[in-house]
């Protein structure tokens, strides 16, 4: 049995290059829920409003979580081009949007204590001034999704101008940008559940209604929070081998009429990239003609496939 051994490497921006528009939005959402953040806390506060007060803790959590985001992002460009990380630095924002739906869920617990607590110990609220406020929450939060739907409107169309049509590459958009959206999405969520509550409680004298909307709005934080950490878990993990370009590897160094026994006995893939990815193989054939070169030539039909490493094994016919 003879082996043959080769590894290549092809430099490609996307490996380390962020979306300069995903990080300029997301630091301007950060500033604008941050301001907005101290004025519901303050109103929720002096209101006495427990779904203005959750409305607004929930803010500052995701003021802080935009921020990291924000900061994932620019750590990611910092160090795109130091040789220490072999893969490029895309995973930094990968982790930003796994630590941002980390704080999701402490947001969701808060608010669950907060709400509890006012279900049990019943306070006075001035309505009128509070949902003036809530609205106020929910314009902003508006604004902020319609400035980051912008910046992932233009990621989605980058990644499909360099899938060249591969449809099932075209979900996997920017992962950090998804987490800072998934938060001002909560927050206009959590202040239309604020608005409702106030409103119930102001013309029917629901004062049960607030801390009730508060816990309902938590239950939702928690279920954005698990699917983002879903997604983003799946790529810190490398959990790829489910993905149809695993299938597609094996086809196309497997299905050949000259294949001689040709076969994937080994083989690993993993994202390096929104849309790209390594693969490690070993191949086992009987054609002796078949070389490492020939099996990447086979692969590069498959754009996505950045990097290959090929464990070629010659085998007795």
């Amino acid at each position: 049995m003879q082996i043959e051994k080769c590894s290549d490497w092809t430099h490609d921006h996307r490996f380390h290059t962020s979306n300069e528009a995903a990080e300029q939005s997301t630091r301007v959402v950060m500033w604008i829920t941050a301001v907005t953040m101290l004025i519901e806390i303050g109103a929720g506060w002096w209101f006495n409003s427990m779904a203005l007060l959750a409305d607004g803790w929930h803010m500052s959590s995701h003021a802080v979580a935009i921020g990291l985001s924000a900061f994932a992002y620019a750590t990611a460009r910092r160090y795109a081009n130091d040789p220490r990380f072999a893969f490029g630095t895309w995973k930094v924002e990968i982790l930003g949007g796994f630590a941002s739906a980390i704080f999701l869920l402490g947001v969701a617990a808060m608010m669950v204590i907060g709400s509890a607590e006012r279900l049990i110990s019943p306070q006075a609220i001035q309505y009128k001034e509070a949902i003036i406020i809530a609205v106020l929450g929910l314009i902003v939060n508006v604004a902020c999704a319609f400035i980051l739907g912008k910046a992932h409107h233009h990621d989605h169309v980058h990644l499909h101008d360099h899938s060249h049509g591969q449809s099932h590459d075209e979900h996997h958009h920017d992962l950090n940008l998804k987490s800072a959206y998934v938060h001002v999405i909560a927050d206009a969520a959590t202040s239309v559940l604020a608005i409702a509550a106030l409103f119930g409680g102001w013309f029917f004298g629901w004062a049960w209604l607030d801390p009730l909307m508060g816990i309902m709005g938590a239950v939702l934080v928690a279920v954005w929070a698990k699917g983002l950490i879903v997604d983003t878990g799946k790529v810190l993990l490398d959990r790829e081998m489910d993905h149809p370009v695993v299938d597609e590897i094996r086809d196309v160094v497997e299905n050949r009429d000259d294949a001689g026994g040709t076969r994937v006995t080994d083989l690993h893939v993993w994202r390096v990239g929104a849309q790209v990815y390594s693969c490690a193989m070993t191949v086992v054939t009987q054609d002796r003609l078949l070389t490492t070169n020939e099996v990447r030539k086979r692969l590069s039909v498959h754009e996505e496939i950045v990097h290959a490493t090929i464990e070629l094994h010659y085998t007795q016919a």
